[in-house]
């Protein structure tokens, strides 16, 4: 019985040796992707009606292969998961995070607080700094959003302010453009559900806003394949982020890395939390990089994250074959990408191949 309890010890052993240095090449290359985290449209100059890149060249050799090593971490860690080393991992999170999630409504609430203020104080912005406004009623409203945050009661209020923000930005900018930021609209259910004490057909509010930042990512990710080149200018700028990698391979990379992580938050529970990990790691790294604007306009996804991160509400919804997660990664990026180019398409007259 020792012999049998030592031979498990070691094979334990090398698992986790094992694990640690596959998550460690894998972190060196998602830290890589931080510039991708810097969202473009608020840095550089873009035509979001030009034509993107055709699918032919988008689906190229490169991207194949990145496609594949996407599937295989994935579906690794959806097997890693339901191991020792999983259930540890698990119980690592949850001692690190416990505080965090004791205060994750109040946290959320503060620091949505702190966006509408600060887009009230620079002044001109709907809800990104690229959805520009000169409407004299969007200050005070802001303002408004962030006072109804103060009470439970009130977060409903705010929660169709955050609506009402959104739907100017669609009358202004068109909801193609708006497609980028669903999480808004998942941030204002989350809001009005919490205040009323309520779930959304038996959704919690939370898993509602990460549905949403799921979304947001994967869609967002889309937009690094169809327009590298809008990024470019900041790659140049900051060359040492490629890590050596030519601009274009790097943009598909930092597509692939941003897709997958995305589409694993609306996946299983150890692995959504540390996709958050992983995407808090990304933005967070962009804002050093990229100073205050960044600070601001990606605070909102940022707390979602920590709030994902911190979530170990248990579920038996979240106990899945760990062979769904490569089909369905598979199947989300060919629906999301059929989405992108046809709704394009049939918005400015664009050609899809």
């Amino acid at each position: 019985m020792l012999r049998s309890l030592g031979r498990d010890a070691r094979s334990a052993s090398r698992g986790i040796i094992l694990f640690a240095r596959l998550l460690a090449g894998f972190s060196f290359w998602v830290l890589g992707t931080r510039a991708a985290s810097a969202h473009v449209k608020w840095f550089c100059a873009y035509d979001a009606s030009g034509q993107p890149r055709g699918l032919e060249n988008v689906l190229c050799q490169d991207f194949e292969l990145l496609l594949g090593v996407a599937l295989v971490w994935f579906f690794s860690g959806c097997v890693v998961e339901r191991t020792f080393l999983g259930e540890l991992t698990a119980r690592a999170l949850n001692r690190v995070t416990e505080g965090l999630r004791l205060h994750t409504e109040a946290m959320i609430r503060a620091v949505c607080g702190f966006f509408f203020i600060s887009l009230w104080a620079v002044g001109g912005i709907i809800l990104t700094p690229e959805l520009k406004t000169t409407s004299a009623m969007v200050g005070p409203l802001q303002l408004a959003i962030a006072a109804g945050l103060l009470s439970r009661r009130t977060m409903p209020l705010s929660a169709a302010g955050i609506v009402l923000l959104f739907g100017l930005a669609v009358r202004d900018y068109g909801t193609f453009h708006l497609a980028d930021y669903p999480i808004f609209l998942g941030i204002a259910a989350y809001l009005a559900l919490t205040g009323l004490q309520k779930d959304l057909f038996g959704v919690p509010p939370l898993d509602v806003v990460r549905y949403a930042t799921a979304v947001t990512l994967m869609w967002a990710s889309i937009e690094k394949w169809a327009y590298p080149e809008w990024s470019f200018p900041l790659l140049i700028e900051h060359p040492g982020i490629t890590l050596g990698f030519d601009n274009e391979f790097y943009m598909r990379a930092a597509g692939m890395v941003e897709f997958t992580l995305a589409f694993a938050l609306a996946w299983t529970s150890l692995v959504r939390r540390l996709a958050a990990a992983m995407l808090l790691g990304m933005f967070i790294s962009a804002c050093f990089e990229f100073g205050k604007l960044d600070v601001i306009g990606h605070s909102a996804i940022i707390v979602v994250l920590v709030a994902i991160l911190s979530d170990n509400r248990p579920s038996e919804a979240d106990y899945r074959a760990p062979w769904l997660a490569p089909a369905g990664l598979c199947a989300a990026l060919t629906v999301t990408l059929f989405a992108y180019y046809v709704g394009h398409a049939a918005i400015f007259n664009t050609a899809i191949l």
